[in-house]
């Protein structure tokens, strides 16, 4: 699976921004696909995934209640909506495939990163 995410860019405390992530190749479609950030001088820590097959998405604590992450099963593209945005979501954002088991500890595959940075 390829990945390609856009989207990051420099906003202020309190703003929103989009995050695309097309996924293609031949198991794009039956994939796992998720949304990693790796917070500058931390671990990269999983975010947001939706399982191939799964009606809901799932989330971490972290952003729970304020981002959502949504599917396009025909496109194979995922986004991920980032509402009143803090200083510390300032990160590179990544988004993973894999399969259920393993798409929010190991994923398979990674895009290149899109960097969204939160000033006060």
């Amino acid at each position: 699976v390829q990945l390609q995410a856009s989207g990051g860019g420099l906003v202020q405390a309190g703003d929103s921004l989009r995050l695309t992530c097309q996924a293609s190749g031949p198991t794009a479609g039956r994939s796992s696909l998720g949304w990693y950030r790796r917070i500058a001088g931390k671990e990269r820590e999983f975010i947001a995934a939706i399982p191939w097959g799964a009606d809901r998405p799932w989330y971490s604590d972290s952003v729970r209640g304020r981002f959502t992450m949504s599917r396009d099963n025909p496109k194979n593209t995922i986004d991920l909506q980032l509402n009143n945005l803090k200083r510390e979501d300032t990160a590179i954002y990544y988004c993973a495939a894999g399969s259920a088991m393993t798409i929010t500890k190991r994923p398979q595959y990674w895009g290149q990163g899109t960097l969204v940075t939160v000033s006060s």
